[in-house]
């Protein structure tokens, strides 16, 4: 029992140490003049899950998509980004995101 409340316990702070990193590079990336991709520039529609409703989109002729792709390809197809977690599915050419939950 003390085990699972101690990986438990690692796995959340190994969450929260990776979403500091991921914010720590997108800042210094920002203040480097990097450019990043904008999700407000990819179209996105309503779905629905498992989880519950989240957005989705195969806008694969956009290029802030393409960038987004890369992106979460360099990051295991899964990753946190302005407030919300996106994962790529199976098929490669779609996206999903879902607003983080506030603590």
């Amino acid at each position: 029992m003390s085990e699972d409340l101690a990986t438990t316990a690692l796995l959340e702070f190994l969450n929260a140490a990776e979403a500091g990193i991921v914010q720590a590079k997108r800042l210094i990336a920002q203040a480097k003049g990097v450019k990043e991709w904008d999700p407000c520039k990819i179209r996105w529609g309503k779905a629905e899950g498992n989880s519950g409703p989240y957005e989705r989109s195969e806008d694969v002729n956009n290029l802030e998509f393409k960038a987004m792709l890369k992106d979460l390809a360099a990051h295991g197809g899964k990753m946190m980004y302005d407030g919300f977690f996106y994962w790529s599915f199976r098929n490669g050419s779609t996206v999903g995101r879902k607003r983080r939950k506030q603590d």
